[in-house]
């Protein structure tokens, strides 16, 4: 068994990491450092869990290699669901919300994707990124001719393209037209998540907060994403990884190696655990 480390981040008593883009690598693999870097962390006493833009059905291949016992946040907060993925709380869409938000996405020419009542909803099965997506989540998608059916249970609406400066341009778009309705950020350059307005990261870890017994000022967080910068607003210490964009890295209290170069595990190694004691750094509230 791992030896508890004598010192580590003074007040720090949970870690909650984003997946994709910092604890997996791009090959969506999760590294043998990093799950021993979460062992090393619950020797020392600190609870670890996970909060990410994937479903709840897409988290499952990382519980039991992670020993995951907590709530997890899915859909970049609209669901907190248990280790069986069975839902805490759920922030769904409104049907009209819903509606508005796919017919701009089609102005817009990008693909849209549905997640509703478990199930991955596309009208094509062919484009760019649906093998990527299919690979992550683990699962395939259903075609579909018409979403109107889902529109009740829409937990997340994503717009997916290869052009990225017309992503952006859908993104500034339909955050506008939607402000004061609905979370509208980028998970990824080429993800446009559509989610519940309470359904981001900040008010996922709140939840999660409250759920695990920690208060916020005691959570370290750790993302590459801009759906990751409301977290970093809330917690006691925020972490980017090496491979976020400069503006994301200046909203950190600190920044660690990339996701191809086990950035995850070095960041839980200096930042939380202090093996580099000269790096130790307090949380931004304590």
């Amino acid at each position: 068994m791992t030896q508890p480390i004598r010192a580590r981040a003074a007040n720090i008593s949970a870690v909650v990491s984003d997946v994709d883009g910092s604890l997996v690598t791009g090959g969506k693999v999760l590294t043998e450092r990093a799950k021993a870097a979460v062992v090393e962390l619950r020797a020392n006493g600190v609870d670890f869990t996970i909060i990410s833009s994937r479903p709840p059905r897409g988290m499952r291949m990382l519980l039991e290699p992670l020993g995951i016992t907590k709530p997890i946040g899915c859909f970049n907060g609209a669901v907190i669901a248990r280790p069986d993925l069975t839902p805490i709380s759920q922030h769904l869409l409104s049907p009209d919300v819903a509606r508005s938000a796919i017919e701009m996405l089609d102005k817009h020419g990008v693909q849209v994707w549905v997640f509703a009542d478990q199930q991955w909803l596309v009208r094509h099965s062919d484009g760019p990124y649906i093998e990527r997506e299919q690979s992550t989540v683990g699962f395939q998608p259903t075609v579909v001719a018409d979403f109107s059916a889902f529109l009740g249970t829409a937990a997340k609406i994503v717009g997916s393209g290869a052009d990225f400066l017309l992503l952006t341009k859908c993104e500034g778009d339909v955050r506008t037209a939607l402000s004061g309705q609905a979370t509208v950020v980028r998970s990824q350059l080429y993800y446009l998540d559509i989610t519940h307005l309470l359904a981001n990261k900040g008010d996922g870890l709140s939840e999660l907060s409250k759920l695990l017994g920690v208060p916020l000022a005691e959570i370290a967080v750790i993302g590459d994403g801009s759906n990751d910068v409301a977290m970093f607003e809330r917690a006691g210490l925020s972490i980017a990884m090496g491979n976020a964009s400069d503006e994301v890295k200046a909203r950190a209290s600190a920044v660690t190696d990339n996701n191809e170069a086990e950035g995850f595990a070095n960041a839980i190694r200096k930042f939380i655990l202090c093996q580099a004691p000269h790096e130790r750094l307090s949380p931004r509230n304590a």
